[in-house]
Parts: C-alpha cells; sequence; structure tokens
C-alpha cells in the first residue's frame, strides 16, 4: 500500500498499537513520531517553512495545529474522506464539530468529547472527600504548599483545569489558589509519585493512566469528588488534521477513513480511554475510568457550555487563561 508519517499523541500504547495493526490491516508502513502535540506542530511548520514535506496526517488537542490552519499549512480533511459513515453528519454526536470553529470549519476535525471526573486526584491519608467539594475549599490554610498542579502555562490537562477555575470564578480565585503555593511540573509522573508519596495532598490534572500503577501498588490515591462547579468537557488528543501536500496522500486517505469509521474510533477509544463522538460505538464502558463520553452525560447544549475546547474557546478562555498563568506563576 506504501508508507505514510502521522505525527501522534505520545502514549506508549498507541506507538506500539498502531503501527502492527496499520500493516497487518493495510499493508501500510507507518513511520510513527511520538511526542507532546506542540512539539509535533513546532517541527511540521518548520520544515514546511524550510519548504519540505515529511509529515502525512497530525492526531493532537486542542489549540495545538491551529497556527498550521492560520499559516496554510493544513488540507480541507473531508477531501479525504470517501467512507459514508465518516463523511455522515448524522453518525457523530452534535454532527460535524470543528476544532478550526472561528472561519474555516474544514481543517481539523475535532472527533472525542468526554467529561473526566478523575482530573483531581487525592491522598486518602491527608485529605477526606468531604473536604473538596469545592474549587473555594482548596483554599483552605490547611493545604498550602499540600496541592500539585499539572503545569497550567503550557498546553496540559492542568492548564484545562485552570481555564475552567478562570471562567467560572474569575482571577481573583486563581490569585488566592496560586497563594496556595502550588506545585508544580509538566511531568504527570512526577505529579502522581508525590500524591502518592503525601508530598502533596491533592494533584489536578492527572489521568487514570498516571495513577493506575500507584493504585494497584496499594498507595492511598483516590479522585476527588466533583466539585459543585462542574468539571469542563474536553476532547483530549480528539483532534485530526493533514498536512498540506501530504508525500503519501493515497495512504493517507486510507488511513484518515479507517480512523474516523467505527472500527478505527473504537480502537483509538480503548486505547486513549476517551470518548469519540460516533453514535455507533459504545463508550459507556468508560465510566469505570472515571470518564463519561459526552454524548452518555451531557446534551449537545450542555456540552458547548462547558467545553474549554475548539478554537473559540481556546482563543477567548484558554488563550488569556495560560497567559494570566504564565504572569501569576513566574
Amino acid at each position: 500500500m506504501g508508507q505514510d508519517l502521522l505525527a501522534i499523541p505520545p502514549a506508549t500504547e498507541l506507538r506500539t498499537g498502531l503501527e502492527p495493526l496499520l500493516k497487518q490491516k493495510f499493508g501500510l508502513e507507518a513511520e510513527l513520531v511520538s511526542a507532546p502535540g506542540p512539539k509535533n506542530a513546532s517541527r511540521i511548520a518548520a520544515e514546511k517553512k524550510a519548504g519540505v514535506s515529511y509529515f502525512d496526517a497530525i492526531i493532537c488537542g486542542t489549540g495545538t495545529a491551529t497556527g498550521l490552519t492560520h499559516d496554510g499549512m493544513l488540507e480541507p480533511i473531508e477531501s479525504f474522506w470517501i467512507l459514508p459513515e465518516v463523511r455522515d453528519p448524522k453518525q457523530w454526536w452534535g454532527g460535524h464539530i470543528w476544532e478550526d470553529n472561528v472561519s474555516t470549519n474544514k481543517f481539523l476535525y475535532s472527533f472525542l468529547a468526554d467529561v473526566s471526573t478523575h482530573s483531581t486526584w487525592y491522598n486518602t491519608s491527608l485529605a477526606k472527600p468531604q473536604e473538596l467539594r469545592a474549587f473555594e475549599d482548596y483554599l483552605n490554610p490547611k493545604w498550602k504548599g499540600r496541592i500539585g498542579f499539572s503545569d497550567p502555562r503550557v498546553p496540559s490537562s492542568g492548564q484545562s483545569i485552570w481555564s475552567f477555575m478562570w471562567e467560572h470564578r474569575g482571577e481573583e480565585f486563581l490569585k488566592k489558589l496560586v497563594d496556595q503555593d502550588l506545585f508544580l511540573t509538566r511531568d504527570l509522573r512526577q505529579l502522581a509519585d508525590a500524591l502518592a508519596k503525601g508530598k502533596v495532598a491533592i494533584a489536578f490534572g492527572l489521568g487514570r493512566s498516571q495513577t493506575e500503577p500507584f493504585i494497584k501498588a496499594g498507595l492511598p490515591i483516590k479522585p476527588a469528588p466533583v466539585t459543585k462547579e462542574g468539571l469542563p468537557a474536553s476532547n483530549a488528543f480528539g483532534v485530526i488534521g493533514v498536512i498540506k501536500d501530504p508525500p503519501h496522500p493515497s495512504a493517507t486517505k486510507v488511513f484518515i477513513n479507517w480512523f474516523l469509521s467505527r472500527e478505527g474510533q473504537d480502537w483509538y477509544g480503548r486505547i486513549m480511554q476517551n470518548g469519540t463522538r460516533r453514535l455507533d460505538v459504545d463508550t459507556k464502558w468508560l465510566k469505570e475510568t472515571g470518564i463519561s463520553a459526552a454524548k452518555d452525560a451531557l446534551t449537545v447544549q450542555e456540552y458547548h457550555r462547558v467545553r474549554n475546547h475548539l478554537e473559540d474557546k481556546y482563543t477567548k478562555v484558554r488563550v488569556p487563561a495560560g497567559k494570566f498563568a504564565e504572569t501569576i506563576l513566574r
């Protein structure tokens, strides 16, 4: 069939599973570049500006590839859709939803939407669930120096929560939270380790994949209760785009159609433990992992109210919230 060079999220099971699957199913020799989205996007942009094209497609999170869109470095992805089950908006909860929803609506497709109830965790030896019922509870003096946070100054799960707080509680609240002497890190493994060992009592921005090894080892970690303010809806690593003039267009077309099909979305959702928007894919099993697909938990209207992704919310909420984090967390 040919080759394909794909920029994918930094997830070991995704990298080790996708390559042999594409080889076996389509005879596709896929080269996978597994790295944080901003790193992959920066590399693609640099190569394009140098007049070379290596990458065919990118899978990333919200905001990561918006710059590629604005700089004319992506193809309209619908031109690569062949399968009726991919093209038909009725197959997708909420219809076709675009990451680039401000002006273009054609380059970056948002295929995931879920709500994680397991993004904030606590050490059960140091905190009780009844102490963590509202954002205001995290301002209790007893938590000073005991709160960990995935660095909200960069695109991350921590920035997602920080942005939700910024939108719903405002900057004065965040100033008070910062006064709690937050333990900041961009290394989620380090954050989970600090929580498990009691260096912090509470950690914002962790996922089940980071905490699971410690839970299996019997360490006192549990997901914190959902606060009264609720939680943001996310599209996680749920954005896909095709790079302008892909070197392997035929192989890219095969990959895109499989990936957005029922089979591809079920496979990716189970590997990444996220909820696809495809209506013909079962996602109710996700509740066991602390995640609910948006289609199983929200109306489309509720989703658009609490989501903190897609270009409109990214521009109006994530960017200013992130800049505020940069200012206050120097």
